[in-house]
């Protein structure tokens, strides 16, 4: 299923603002797409305390972010811990990982999600402001990710 898709239309999602990458090494990444994104911002995006499938799990990831005009770029390299971003690595895989939308409540986001069968797996609240999850569906190789963030 594509994001034009009518199931997706019809959730009333706002524009993607990010799509995210998952690399294998982020130096040569950030080189390669320097030219068509850059320059990029590179910061450790560790996170603790997630709960990934359930349980609580670490990460360790080192990030880098450009532009294509209003949306994100973002390459992203595992490191360590459990995330989306470990399956990913760990099943050999490397480019378009997930896509992101930003918005007001995530959890209500998840659950417009559940009804054409999307489930969170990875989900974290910073504080009231700041909240991320990752969903996934069968048979859809494509996560997308809800964010919460002034």
């Amino acid at each position: 299923m594509s994001v034009h898709s009518p199931e997706i239309a019809n959730l009333g999602l706002p524009p993607i603002d990010q799509v995210g990458f998952v690399v294998h090494d982020l130096d040569a990444a950030i080189a390669r797409y320097s030219p068509l994104f850059g320059p990029f911002h590179r910061i450790d995006g560790s996170v603790q305390g997630c709960d990934f499938r359930g349980r609580i799990a670490d990460v360790e990831l080192d990030i880098a972010f450009g532009r294509s005009g209003a949306l994100e770029i973002e390459l992203i390299q595992w490191r360590s811990g459990e995330s989306p971003h470990a399956e990913f690595t760990h099943q050999g895989r490397e480019g378009m990982h997930h896509l992101r939308f930003r918005v007001e409540d995530v959890d209500a986001w998840i659950a417009k999600a559940r009804a054409i069968g999307y489930r969170p797996i990875w989900y974290k609240r910073f504080s009231p402001e700041i909240t991320f999850a990752y969903l996934e569906r069968t048979g859809d190789p494509l996560l997308i990710e809800f964010l919460r963030m002034p």
